[in-house]
């Protein structure tokens, strides 16, 4: 049994960089979204409990 490395190494190497690399980008872009979503869900929560506290303050008139 030789103890050098196949002459591909190199390339297979790079390939695992190359594919972490772009699943590294996927899940910050996946990340930056999601905090996204739950900014705007936050921001449509307070504005439907200020509508029904409006609601409620009418309806008390």
């Amino acid at each position: 049994m030789s103890n050098t490395l196949p002459p591909n190494t190199g390339y297979v190497a790079a390939a695992y960089l190359v594919f972490l690399f772009i699943l590294l980008i996927y899940i910050v872009i996946m990340a930056i979204r999601a905090a996204r979503v739950e900014r705007e869900l936050a921001e449509l929560l307070t504005q439907s409990q200020q509508r029904a506290a409006a609601k409620t303050e009418e309806g008390s008139q």
